[in-house]
């Protein structure tokens, strides 16, 4: 069992305050954006023993044990983080496994470099991926039925919106969906600025004013995007989006080619372990619209908001179709008995809340604060006591 150090993003869309309020540090006044934790390449956590990945490298089959090796390679293949919002993400979708492995091999074939910013593929794999809020978190997700985007949009009354309003209504919903996006993205950037510049101050008075508490929380969030991304044709994209506002412990799984963007708030995030990431929107980063359009699933429907289910011990797991990370939570009332949570899989713990502490059998105990993390090497005997809240990431092999 290893204590992490581990790297914190300064990415601009952070929060100042939300990771040091978590550790229980003084605020820098740079954005902290994302913790991570794990092995990827970019920023791996650091132990005694030396940089994860390369800790791994040497002996995968015991770290990572034989099934998972097996099943997904030598190379552990989620990545654990704790992201804090404090400005919107960009618009985004990411691949499914085919589309990944194609859309690399093409981009090595062409010789893109892969650090080249127009670079859509960093690696062959999908990023399937998983948010639960710790406080509550803002966020975008799954495409909204087309009739009631048509209806949120004729509400704001601005001219330019009336043919995405007319489109909306006159096709079926995956070619109404389709239709309206590739508008959106490949409207005259002066035309569609205006229009957003227009949209964004009747979201402002709708949020005010609006008789359905719903819609005003809707239209909120689009008039902040707007005032974020002044002229941004993403503010447009993003009204096609669920608006969804997760209480803390409420959690949204996102698969390949579901559209999506975190907004506000602080959260445990995992994913597989991938950079391909498709933006739609609201960044000056590169937008691949056609590739984009090959991988957005045009599917509308309920964003989904998972709630953990309880285990028989007391453990309450995030249940999702995917394999290269399982995530769950335990929460540790104080004077409780230990809880066993030794596996034949790699596992990273986080604790988000008071104190834990890791007994292993063959490395001593670990005392793991809010923020604080350890790696447990497969099927290593380890027990946690305490009183905290215990985050566990891991696979399925």
């Amino acid at each position: 069992m290893d204590r992490l150090t581990n790297t914190v993003r300064p990415y601009a869309w952070g929060s100042t305050t939300a990771i040091p309020r978590l550790i229980g540090a003084e605020p820098t006044g740079e954005p902290q954006a994302e913790m991570w934790m794990g092995a990827h390449p970019g920023a791996p956590s650091r132990t005694d023993r030396g940089a994860l990945n390369e800790v791994i490298d040497t002996d995968p089959e015991r770290e990572l044990g034989a099934p998972a090796v097996a099943k997904f390679g030598p190379r552990l293949p989620f990545l654990l983080k704790i992201l804090a919002a404090g400005a919107p993400l960009s618009l985004q979708v990411h691949p499914d496994l085919t589309q990944a492995r194609e859309g690399y091999a093409d981009e090595e074939r062409r010789g893109v470099p892969v650090d080249a910013p127009h670079r859509t593929y960093k690696d062959a794999n999908h990023k399937p991926e998983l948010i639960c809020a710790l406080t509550p978190f803002d966020g975008l997700c799954g495409f909204r039925r087309p009739t009631e985007t048509a209806d949120l949009l004729a509400r704001l009354d601005v001219d330019s919106l009336k043919p995405y309003v007319d489109l909306l209504l006159a096709h079926p919903e995956q070619d109404a969906l389709r239709e309206v996006l590739t508008a959106v993205l490949t409207a005259d950037p002066a035309r569609i600025a205006t229009t957003v510049t227009e949209t964004a101050t009747a979201c402002e008075r709708l949020a005010k004013t609006d008789t359905d508490p719903h819609r005003r929380s809707d239209y909120a969030a689009y008039a902040a995007l707007a005032h974020h991304y002044p002229g941004d044709p993403g503010v447009i994209a993003a009204m096609l989006l669920n608006h969804v506002q997760l209480q803390p412990g409420e959690a949204l799984f996102l698969g390949a080619g579901v559209p999506h963007a975190y907004l506000d708030g602080l959260g445990v995030e995992i994913m597989a372990n991938s950079d391909n990431v498709l933006r739609a929107g609201l960044t000056p980063k590169h937008i691949d619209v056609p590739e984009l359009l090959r991988v957005v699933r045009f599917e509308a429907g309920d964003p989904g908001v998972l709630r953990p289910e309880a285990t028989p011990d007391g453990e309450e797991v995030y249940a999702t179709p995917i394999d290269e990370f399982r995530l769950s939570r335990h929460i540790q009332p104080e004077g409780a008995a230990p809880y066993d949570v030794t596996t034949a899989t790699p596992q990273i713990l986080l604790c988000t809340a008071g104190t834990v502490h890791a007994r292993s059998a063959a490395t001593g105990e670990l005392a793991l604060a809010a923020g604080e993390s350890a790696f447990l090497p497969a099927g290593e005997k380890t027990e946690v006591s305490g009183a905290g809240t215990l985050f566990r990431a891991t696979v399925v092999a």
